[in-house]
């Protein structure tokens, strides 16, 4: 752990309301849940920190109750917060969800003008020592940001560091052809790349499975971590290839699920973990994910992804 770099990330914090009701569209009157902590990079960010990897984070929350409830969940997970801004003027940024039986999912982002995508970036704002950028293309949407994790970014790799990069390409935040540009930049510049099979399709039009994985591999990236969903995932990269069962687990609320596997296997590989125990371990902590309502709820410890595995889910 002396050696292991801190895994930075920049973009958007968010608090989820929740409904409890499938199927209502975020159109009918039903009960909701929430604020939960919320945002891409920071779920992925509290799941890392969990697994007891160095973590900070660069973004912006207002001087309010959402900001504050983020603020103590991730100083109680060991994130390091100095890089994340109280912006008094803006409130904190917030996002609403419901679900349908097969599982899809309506969102209403409320992000432009708020603290969310309030971010500016400055070299300052890095820690100290070697470093891992991780980078949620949800991000990537909006211009503050996208400007943000793209200067970040070529901070990090001037520093010598690496880049790492979930392709979270969601249609609600990714609007326009500079969203899409950005991502190809960092795609390109990424070791370790940790796709859906949604976002393969997003990535290259036409192109089967097997195909946009060489696609990836053929650019700069050493490692593909693909997430399956409820199929399980599959690792491939330095000569090697791993696939993981899906296990078996009741559905409560799937927002994270993707994050949670993601933050779990960067932490792993930059403590030093062989690809087929990190891709083993996410494969668990994203099962482990969906079964808890609230987006960062389902983040996990290794103790209890131990437990998990040892159960035989």
């Amino acid at each position: 752990m002396a050696d292991a770099p801190t895994i930075v990330t920049i973009g958007e914090l968010l608090v989820e309301f929740v409904s409890h009701t499938k199927g209502c569209a975020l159109e009918a009157i039903g009960p909701y849940s929430g604020p939960y902590p919320s945002g891409a990079p920071a779920i992925f960010l509290d799941q890392a920190a969990r697994m007891g990897a160095r973590a900070a984070m660069v973004g912006g929350v207002g001087d309010d109750g959402f900001g504050r409830a983020l603020l103590a969940r991730l100083r109680s997970d060991g994130v390091a917060t100095d890089a994340i801004a109280v912006v008094g003027e803006r409130t904190t940024g917030t996002a609403f969800v419901s679900y349908y039986a097969d599982g899809s999912r309506d969102f209403i982002f409320h992000m432009i003008d708020t603290a969310a995508d309030h971010v500016v970036f400055r070299e300052s704002l890095l820690p100290a020592g070697d470093l891992v950028l991780n980078v949620s293309a949800s991000s990537l949407g909006s211009p503050p940001l996208r400007a943000a994790i793209l200067a970040g970014a070529e901070a990090v790799l001037a520093r010598g560091g690496r880049i790492t990069c979930d392709p979270n390409a969601r249609p609600e935040l990714m609007r326009d052809d500079a969203a899409r540009e950005a991502l190809n930049a960092i795609v390109a510049q990424s070791f370790c790349l940790m796709p859906s099979t949604s976002d393969l399709a997003f990535l290259f039009p036409g192109l089967d499975e097997a195909a946009a994985v060489e696609q990836l591999l053929a650019s700069s990236a050493e490692i593909v971590a693909l997430k399956r969903g409820a199929a399980g995932a599959t690792v491939v990269g330095r000569g090697e290839r791993h696939d993981f069962a899906p296990h078996s687990v009741e559905e409560v609320d799937p927002t994270g699920a993707g994050d949670a596997f993601c933050g779990t296997f960067v932490a792993l590989l930059c403590q030093g973990a062989s690809l087929e125990e990190a891709g083993r371990l996410a494969n668990a902590a994203g099962a482990i994910a969906v079964t808890r309502r609230g987006p960062m709820e389902g983040n996990s410890s290794p103790a209890e992804i131990a437990a998990f595995l040892e159960a035989g889910a």
